[in-house]
């Protein structure tokens, strides 16, 4: 489900108590958990009159609780005032029995992910409510449709997701499914809007949207820390830089819960039967051992505390106990570094060196490529110096430190060479076999490719030892991540020395074993490729699957805007390696990927992709 915290929600901009539509102006809302006290929070402070029922008297009293506390931070901080604050609680009503929804125009269902349980919920509700009242559900992964079939009113019954924290989350997803009356899905979409919501209309599918996306990528996340692939520490911070999410997907998990996201998945493999939806056996293991993640204080991180967002050293924290700085290899010095390439990303990587102080050679296929490349880096600095972010001084020096070559030849004496050309690997490898001719002994010869395998650039050496990955993101100066991809060959020194650089270049490493995608291509494109099938299949739109994972994953771009940035040829190139690597049906390309690319459709840099572009 949506991330789920617990922020100041008087930071959040109330909704002006107005006087409400005819419509749905008494809603119900069963279930006074987390999601449940939010939702009662965001309708009341919107006018309307609230039934929170729940038969945990507990419950009651900390949604009672919590509308108070939320509200009186509200006032002080200016955005109720004392007579608002009172009128947002006279509308809040609570209840222990399902009776008192009897009055409601409609009732939101928060129970557990249980479908037992809710439709003991809906059987009971239909004995109350009056026959024109909506009966919604809020799961995220159970079937709307078997539960409106399971109720006497299947023409009023439909699904309305809320994101959590309600309050904060501007995405609802209202589900129909195919007897849901258009009359209850346009009441309840009009409600979304009136909330100051953002709703957009889906089918009844596991996870809908937004989760339905969003729980694939999850699961990968826990079978590759499952696999040992990387640390969980590392996989979070790879995709927090170099994809720029708010949360890594291993924190995530434990913030959503793990019960939930093996819930979820389960119903999600059911229907799709791909083998990327079903459950990582990790998520199992530490659901069945109660170690469910922030709520239960431990679950692939440990907590201070159940609930909890602080993390605490635990046995698997890096550096607890694994004896690190005590013979741990040593670096090689690395004072000047070479750069072969003349594109965006050769022209980043320069410039990040000689920022940091470095002496840089820059060669490209002829001297005068080289100097336009140097261009390019002295029009970057420019604009830094423009916006204050350097002085012309250090601008100034970064460029002396930068001598712009016509051939690898120059590369005679730099302790650390990065290429930084075309994702061919015929091309890759034929430069490591000039690299190893031209480079003195000891120097670490590293790569930034991105999908394609670091060893074979290795064996094309005669000193595989030396030759690591560094795969930089795009744009250079700007992106803090590094993958640090070592080799089955890869001396223990050169991997030492590539991380000391990068510390000193203030990027942030992450360790991978060379294996298609690292760590950020393996979980991002797949990801991308199933937002793919979701338009392929009519389920939702372009603008809607953007929209929901911008407002309710808080991702900052879309899958669609991503995929026309990056470029579709190159998203489908990516999308082969990573199903030829692994050989899993669910990674195939979808078809309409390879369609466009067929087309010339490439993105922006076409001027059409997805969606189409002002050529400039």
């Amino acid at each position: 489900m949506g991330r789920q915290s617990t922020p100041d929600l008087s930071t959040v901009p109330s909704a002006a108590p107005a006087a409400p539509a005819a419509a749905l102006a008494t809603i119900a809302v069963v279930g006074l958990g987390t999601m449940g006290t939010g939702i009662a929070d965001v309708l009341a402070r919107a006018g309307r009159e609230v039934i929170g029922i729940d038969t945990d008297e507990a419950a009651v009293k900390r949604a009672r609780a919590a509308l108070e506390a939320s509200t009186a931070r509200a006032v002080a901080r200016d955005r109720l005032t004392e007579q608002e604050r009172q009128d947002v609680l006279s509308r809040f009503r609570t209840f222990g029995d399902l009776q008192a929804a009897r009055d409601a125009d409609l009732v939101i269902e928060v129970v557990p992910e249980d479908y037992d349980l809710k439709r003991e919920v809906f059987a009971a509700l239909d004995g109350v409510v009056r026959p024109d009242a909506i009966l919604a559900t809020g799961t995220n992964a159970l079937s709307v449709t078997r539960l409106a079939a399971d109720s006497q009113r299947p023409e009023r019954v439909l699904g309305v997701h809320f994101f959590n924290p309600a309050p904060a989350m501007k995405l609802v997803e209202v589900v129909s499914s195919v007897l849901t009356a258009p009359t209850a899905v346009a009441a309840v979409t009009d409600l979304a809007r009136e909330l100051g919501k953002d709703p957009i209309a889906v089918g009844d599918r596991p996870g809908f949207v937004a989760d339905g996306l969003l729980f694939g990528y999850l699961n990968q996340a826990a079978a590759m820390y499952e696999s040992r692939y990387a640390t969980r520490e590392d996989i979070d911070a790879a995709m927090r830089l170099g994809c720029g999410l708010p949360m890594g997907p291993l924190a995530l998990l434990d913030l959503i819960g793990v019960d939930t996201a093996r819930t979820v998945l389960e119903a999600m493999y059911a229907e799709s039967r791909d083998r990327l939806h079903a459950p990582a056996p990790i998520l199992g293991q530490l659901a069945d051992a109660g170690l469910t993640g922030r709520k239960a204080g431990r679950g692939f991180y440990t907590y201070e505390a159940p609930g909890s967002a602080t993390v605490v050293p635990d046995a698997w924290t890096p550096g607890a106990g694994d004896g690190a700085g005590a013979g741990a290899p040593v670096g090689r010095p690395v004072r000047s570094v070479g750069v072969a390439g003349s594109g965006t990303m050769a022209s980043g990587i320069a410039e990040v060196f000689a920022k940091a102080g470095f002496t840089v050679v820059l060669a490209a296929r002829g001297l005068e490529k080289a100097e336009r490349a140097k261009d390019r880096i002295a029009r970057s600095l420019g604009r830094s110096v423009d916006k204050g972010r350097m002085t012309a001084e250090a601008r100034d020096a970064a460029l002396a430190a930068i001598t712009p070559a016509g051939s690898l030849d120059a590369f005679a004496d730099v302790d650390l060479a990065v290429e930084a050309v075309a994702e061919d690997l015929a091309v890759k490898e034929q430069l490591f076999r000039t690299l190893d001719a031209v480079c003195k002994p000891g120097a670490v010869l590293a790569t930034t490719t991105s999908s394609l395998p670091v060893v074979a650039c290795a064996r094309a050496t005669s000193r595989p030892q030396d030759v690591i990955g560094m795969h930089f993101f795009n744009p250079a100066p700007a992106m803090k991540l590094v993958e640090v991809v070592r080799t089955v060959l890869t001396d223990d020194a050169v991997h030492a020395t590539v991380r000391a650089v990068c510390a000193e270049v203030r990027k942030h490493p992450v360790d991978c074993g060379d294996r298609a995608g690292f760590i950020v291509n393996a979980l991002l494109f797949p990801y991308l490729n199933n937002a793919v099938k979701m338009v392929q299949e009519h389920y939702a739109s372009l603008d809607d699957i953007d929209a929901a994972m911008k407002l309710g994953g808080g991702y900052p771009m879309g899958p669609f805007e991503l995929l026309d940035v990056v470029g579709l040829d190159v998203s489908l190139a990516i999308e082969k390696v990573l199903h030829a690597a692994f050989r899993d049906p669910g990674l195939a390309p979808a078809p309409l990927l390879e369609h466009l690319v067929a087309a010339g459709c490439l993105g922006r840099k076409t001027g059409r992709g997805f969606r189409e572009y002002a050529r400039r």
